[in-house]
């Protein structure tokens, strides 16, 4: 998450002395972790729909059983487990 542009009002759990929250922007998309994990029960789909509403461009939200792979031609999720890409509005559904 921290090579991310944002991580999101739901993921803050300290605040920088910018206040905001800021990641360090090495990729273009943002990132919904633990979706619907055993431990997380709050990281529903459905929050992950809600969350993914308030970033600007792609987010992907993954499972534990789920990586992104970044490489200079882009993004490759590799996942035996259950994931989504959230698109500049458009949903598109993984795994």
């Amino acid at each position: 998450m921290v090579l991310t542009p944002r991580i999101g009002e739901r993921f803050v759990g300290w605040r920088p002395p910018f206040g905001d929250d800021s990641a360090l922007g090495l990729v273009d998309f943002c990132l919904f972790p633990h979706l619907d994990g055993p431990d997380s029960p709050e990281n529903s789909m459905a929050e992950a729909e809600r969350w993914a509403a308030t970033t600007a461009g792609p987010a992907y939200a993954i499972d534990a059983r789920t990586a992104l792979k970044v490489t200079d031609d882009g993004v490759e999720v590799v996942s035996e487990g259950h994931w989504r890409l959230f698109d500049r509005g458009e949903r598109i559904a993984g795994a």
